[in-house]
Order: structure tokens, then C-alpha cells, then sequence
């Protein structure tokens, strides 16, 4: 019974460790800037290429190319 109590006392420590690391990056957050944070846009310049252009959220023509190669890597030539 001891031992039970001593590892529900263990975990529930761990648990707790874990939820504050993850909350760290919130609890972090400044509070002497007000207003909203601007960020710079994005460096869409290399975005058109066959890996990348994604009409469906899927790189369709990069996932087909690569599709397409997966029975000569699979099967010995």
C-alpha cells in the first residue's frame, strides 16, 4: 500500500512538472507591451515549384513524382 501511495505521489509530481513546462512559454509572455504584435510576412518567394504548389493541401504533382519512383526503390533491379 505504501508503495502505491508513493507512486501516485510520484506521477501526480511528474504530471504536474510536465503541465507547468508546457504552460512555461505562456506564463513567459510579457505583459509591458500593449497591442498586437506585427509580424513580417512570410518568404513565399520559393514557393512554386513542384514540391511546394499545393492546390488541394497536398504538393500533388511532387507526391505523384514521388509516387511514381516507390516501385524501383521497392522492387531489386
Amino acid at each position: 500500500m505504501k508503495k502505491t501511495v508513493v507512486r501516485a505521489v510520484a506521477a501526480t509530481a511528474l504530471a504536474g512538472a510536465a503541465v507547468l513546462g508546457a504552460a512555461a512559454p505562456a506564463l513567459a509572455a510579457t505583459q509591458d507591451q500593449p497591442g498586437v504584435v506585427v509580424v513580417d510576412e512570410p518568404d513565399t518567394a520559393n514557393l512554386n515549384n513542384i514540391w511546394t504548389f499545393a492546390p488541394l493541401g497536398v504538393p500533388v504533382l511532387g507526391l505523384i513524382q514521388s509516387l511514381n519512383g516507390v516501385p524501383g526503390r521497392i522492387l531489386p533491379g
